[in-house]
């Protein structure tokens, strides 16, 4: 009786935890969410329109607060719109790097070559 319990609590969702819904950021891309845990609408930066080692500011209206990495280069967010390494900043791997809560909010980003 157990086992039948647990099997259609298992079919029909219950009593499990609730999995996320997927987070879309396609390859190549490096998607910027205003709230954490991905909420709110992306904002989208590729390397067509970034150029390498280019400091990139982001809008005065947008503090990042999550962000995906799915580029293949290494990416650096800073608390400065400037890139300036006098405030916070971190590096994160490319090709698939989940950050759903940042640890500042993020104004810059700067794509590095490998």
């Amino acid at each position: 009786m157990l086992v039948v319990l647990l099997t259609l609590s298992t079919v029909l969702g219950l009593g499990g935890a609730a999995t996320a819904e997927p987070v879309l950021c396609g390859a190549g891309e490096l998607c910027l969410w205003s709230e954490p845990n991905f909420g709110g609408e992306p904002v989208v930066l590729s390397l067509s329109d970034t150029g390498v080692e280019e400091c990139v500011p982001l809008s005065e209206d947008i503090g990042v607060r999550s962000f995906i990495n799915r580029l293949s280069k290494p990416t650096t967010v800073y608390q400065d719109m400037e890139c300036s390494t006098e405030g916070e900043f971190d590096t994160y791997p490319g090709n698939g790097t989940f950050v759903p809560s940042a640890p500042f909010t993020v104004r810059a980003v700067q794509i590095w070559t490998l």
